[in-house]
């Protein structure tokens, strides 16, 4: 049964850039491997192998206008106090959030369950040891949290599968969908 998600690749450089801050905390730190770096749009999850083409026929179907993206600030998920994960934003995109409400909608309508959490648009740079040091992460943010890199023209995405692994998920790109 494969996993799939939904995402945008980041372009070279925009990956490079958030590579180059991925340092700096405890030698546990599970940092996203640079290859591996994109902007998730929906976690599909498990999919039963005959779902697979009418996901594919979904999205394919999605139309939209090319539009910039910027990477922007970093955080954790869910809170400081208890720092799970390590992202990077975006800069606020009227366009974006349209292309993922659309994803989101046309996923619901072939019957999967909508998502409940408010979409947060972001890439997740590092997965935090349990015992990170509280000082540590906020010296850390105060060093990178006003990351910013150059924005991109989105005119494409990505149907993923995501094969978990035990030193983490391997992601291959199943097929790229484009714009108008």
């Amino acid at each position: 049964m494969p996993r799939l998600f939904v995402a945008i690749d980041l372009p070279e450089q925009q990956r490079q850039g958030l590579a180059a801050v991925c340092s700096g905390l405890t030698p546990d730190t599970r940092w996203t491997p640079e290859s591996q770096i994109h902007l998730t749009l929906r976690f599909i999850g498990g999919v039963e192998v005959p779902l697979v083409q009418p996901i594919r026929k979904v999205l394919a179907d999605l139309r939209f206008r090319p539009f910039m993206l910027q990477i922007k600030g970093l955080g954790v998920f869910p809170s400081r106090r208890q720092p799970n994960i390590l992202w990077a934003g975006v800069a606020e995109n009227l366009e974006l959030i349209n292309l993922q409400g659309a994803i989101e909608s046309s996923l619901v309508q072939l019957g999967f369950a909508p998502e409940t959490r408010k979409y947060h648009p972001h890439c997740t740079v590092a997965r935090l040891p349990r015992k990170l040091p509280r000082e540590l992460l906020e010296s850390y943010l105060e060093r990178h949290g006003r990351f910013s890199a150059n924005a991109f023209l989105v005119s494409s995405f990505q149907l993923y599968s995501s094969m978990l692994t035990g030193k983490g998920a391997i992601h291959r790109v199943e097929e790229t969908f484009g714009s108008d």
